[in-house]
């Protein structure tokens, strides 16, 4: 699918945007591009890679002519490009409009403008039922993104979302924090100890995305059926990981947090498919219709529930140690030399037969999406004291 192909990874300098490039880095595809106003990261990366199938562009996805330009001979885009730390968008709102709702229409209006085959745009469990300006820009984000799909030709540029939960350890997440928090001998904060959060790796976003550009139509959203935790219970697990003794402190929930988290409301779960590990929707294909909103309703809908972080399989202690001890960054912390993977994409080996919609089983959570055959035994070593 992607030999001798051009991908673009817009915000290609953030977490997600590195782990899709690795991912490709070694694979048969011709050029990867990565478009961001960070000129310091993208000479960092520069330098790290010394790869010459890797080009980078600086740009704003808010100037439609640098990344138009940018866009000249791409085949496939990974949209990454955004405003994502809720305070500042709580604070700064227009500006989250301004990289997350225009940034991501003139990054559409470019790729279709120039023929691009499939847009993939990354959003996340806040765009559902939003309470902060974030979210809220989010969700924004991806009507236009969904509208845009609705209204191309056939055989036009695919357009598809894809939803994430809670990225462990990715730039200015709490598994950071909590572990710098651990290393200064300074209490881990947490705001609520029952708050829930799904739990999903790097890797397991870039299996998300790859299998939305194998299996993606024009206006579906993809979301992983991940497991979830308590943020009390991370926190937990983590001291004990890495056998340290920090005060766990309750400071109260930061305005525009929520207990739970969403990544399907319910009138979007009564017409999702199953397609075993991941959910499938497609775009609302009703036309502007007012007697559909007044006159019609939809009496399955009040059947359905959301897909919450609350109702998803909830991780023992224990999965979530064996997730957390996955991840490079915790082992990098523990001082522990990264072993060798070899990593084989669930998206690869899926196959799109659609079950019937549901809530994600709680008798056995999807497996991780990526399947992991070790050269260390990692999980033997013992954390330093």
């Amino acid at each position: 699918m992607f030999k001798e192909k051009t991908l673009l990874i817009t915000g290609g300098t953030g977490s997600f945007g590195n782990a899709v490039l690795r991912r490709f880095l070694n694979t048969d595809i011709a050029e990867i591009r990565i478009f961001s106003r960070d000129e310091k990261k993208q000479d960092d990366m520069r330098h790290e890679l010394k790869s010459p199938k890797v080009k980078f562009y600086i740009g704003d996805v808010r100037n439609f002519s640098s990344i138009n330009s940018a866009m000249r001979g791409v085949d496939y885009v990974f949209n990454a490009a955004a405003l994502k730390q809720v305070p500042s968008c709580e604070f700064y709102p227009l500006e989250a409009v301004a990289t997350n709702v225009l940034g991501t229409e003139n990054t559409l209006n470019a790729a279709v403008a120039n023929g691009v085959k499939n847009v993939i745009v990354l959003s996340t469990d806040k765009a559902v039922y939003p309470i902060n300006a974030m979210g809220m820009s989010k969700a924004l984000m991806e009507k236009v993104a969904i509208a845009k799909a609705r209204n191309l030709k056939k055989g036009e540029t695919t357009i598809c979302v894809t939803r994430y939960g809670n990225v462990m350890a990715s730039r200015g997440s709490v598994i950071p924090l909590f572990v710098s928090q651990m290393k200064a001998n300074q209490p881990i904060t947490i705001t609520d100890p029952d708050m829930t959060r799904f739990m999903m790796s790097l890797d397991d976003s870039v299996d998300l995305v790859l299998f939305a550009y194998k299996n993606g139509r024009a206006g579906d959203t993809f979301v992983q059926q991940a497991p979830a935790a308590t943020i009390g219970q991370l926190a937990r697990v983590l001291r004990e990981i890495f056998n340290a003794k920090n005060e766990i402190r309750v400071i109260g929930t930061r305005h525009g947090e929520k207990k739970h988290e969403s990544l399907l409301n319910r009138e979007e779960m009564m017409r999702a498919e199953d397609l075993g590990g991941y959910y499938r929707f497609g775009s609302d294909t009703r036309d502007l219709n007012y007697s559909i909103y007044f006159e019609k309703g939809q009496k399955k809908t009040a059947l359905s529930e959301d897909y919450t972080s609350a109702n998803t399989h909830q991780l023992t202690d224990g999965e979530l140690k064996a997730m957390l001890m996955k991840l490079a960054y915790v082992l990098e912390e523990l001082g522990v030399r990264t072993p060798q993977l070899t990593v084989h994409s669930r998206a690869d080996s899926m196959q799109d037969q659609p079950k019937a919609p549901g809530p994600a089983s709680k008798a056995g959570w999807p497996q991780a999406g990526v399947e992991v055959v070790r050269t260390a035994l990692i999980d033997t070593v013992a954390p330093p004291a």
